[in-house]
């Protein structure tokens, strides 16, 4: 069948690990190009790698080959907002790592670049098209929990103090920290998994005196219904990715909520209800069922993804609100 030409812009590891292999499992997807901007080399050494037809030294070239429809960016996180709206000018859709922009300010500015190009955008929040999720809000919906009281979402993973000089995770001014980099999956699975917007938030955090950064925060969320919820995020501890639903008569935990693609795809949803207890398996490659769903919109001209940029509109407002809170060291509204 006919498929969607990607170019890829940059050989970070998540691009070299994770989404040039989901674009080649794809049905509808194929990587025809790739560019570096400070390395032709890498380009080169990654095109033969992965049998790319076209390596360039620079994401530009990239952007002038016409036989590119659509560009994968996980460039660091400050240079999103410049080289999505340079791609969205070229006519090319895009896929943009999360978080799509540092601001509410740059996510507007993407969107309407977009919009005015005639392109699709979406941000990759890859872990939200693991079939687990939905299963969590079926067995919510269902009333087999109660009425959800509580939620926690976690993740982590230790970034030693002698590689921050050097990642770009410590690097204040490109968008480093823990919340824009981890923090953001927390924040997205708790209002996705409630389909709910918190009201109002206050953040602790522990700041790297070396690099300003927020290392460690620790979101307290309130909802309207009385709801709570918890994000954290953390640079300073062991790798940890989950999340946990109480409600009035149970509870809903989910071990690899964000990472299962190391685990074979295999995403846990484990249900206690009073002493029963049973875990449920499921299986899904969520790297691929991003690119074959963006792939599929743009086969069909239809600007209707399922992670629409209205949902990464509203979660760039409470990243702010978190970062607000850091700041002012009081709650703040949503």
């Amino acid at each position: 069948m006919e498929k969607i030409r990607w170019g890829i812009m940059g050989a970070a590891n998540i691009a070299k690990k994770q989404l040039i292999p989901a674009i080649t499992r794809a049905r509808n997807a194929e990587v025809t190009a790739i560019a570096t901007g400070s390395d032709p080399e890498k380009a080169a050494q990654l095109a033969d790698q992965f049998e790319i037809e076209k390596a360039y030294d620079s994401y530009e070239q990239l952007l002038e080959d016409e036989d590119i429809d659509a560009v994968y960016i996980p460039l660091p996180n400050h240079l999103h907002k410049e080289w999505t709206i340079k791609a969205a000018e070229k006519g090319k859709h895009i896929l943009c790592e999360k978080p799509l922009g540092l601001s509410v300010k740059e996510v507007e500015e993407m969107e309407a670049a977009a919009l005015n190009h005639g392109v699709l955008l979406m941000e990759a929040f890859m872990y939200y098209f693991h079939p687990q999720h939905d299963r969590v809000k079926e067995i919510i919906a269902s009333g087999e929990i109660g009425q959800v009281k509580y939620m926690r979402a976690s993740h982590s993973f230790l970034l030693p103090e002698e590689k921050r000089k050097t990642n770009i995770r410590a690097d204040k001014e490109k968008g480093g920290g823990s919340i824009y980099d981890v923090g953001c999956y927390g924040v997205h699975a708790i209002r996705n998994v409630l389909e709910d917007e918190p009201d109002k938030v206050v953040v602790h955090s522990t700041v790297d005196e070396h690099y300003g950064i927020e290392s460690t925060s620790v979101g307290y969320f309130t909802f309207t219904d009385g709801k709570r919820a918890v994000m954290e995020s953390s640079f300073d501890m062991t790798n940890k990715n989950e999340y946990e639903i109480i409600g009035t008569k149970g509870k809903i935990l989910v071990p690899r909520a964000f990472r299962p693609d190391v685990e074979g795809g295999q995403g846990l949803v484990q249900v206690t209800v009073g002493d029963i207890f049973r875990t449920e398996s499921i299986s899904g490659d969520q790297y691929r069922f991003e690119v074959e769903h963006l792939s599929e919109a743009i086969f069909n001209e239809d600007d209707n993804v399922v992670h629409t940029l209205g949902n990464t509109m509203d979660n760039m407002r409470v990243l702010e609100a978190c970062y607000r809170s850091i700041a002012q060291g009081e709650e703040v509204d949503c």
